[in-house]
């Protein structure tokens, strides 16, 4: 997946100056937390729903 394929893909759908930013999947709604480090590190994880399964953005379902 080149850059252009991320940029298409993925959008930012909120985000503040803390660094923390949710991320949906436009292919498939799910969404992700991105958690930027001061240190130039990173983190991504799929956000859950009540059931366990990964959360689906409901402009997207």
């Amino acid at each position: 997946m080149d850059k252009n394929d991320v940029k298409n893909r993925f959008e930012k759908i909120s985000g503040g100056m803390s660094g923390n930013a949710v991320i949906i999947d436009k292919e498939t709604g799910i969404e992700y937390l991105f958690s930027a480090g001061s240190g130039g590190g990173g983190g991504l994880t799929v956000l859950l729903d009540r059931s366990g399964k990964p959360k689906i953005n409901q402009d997207y379902h």
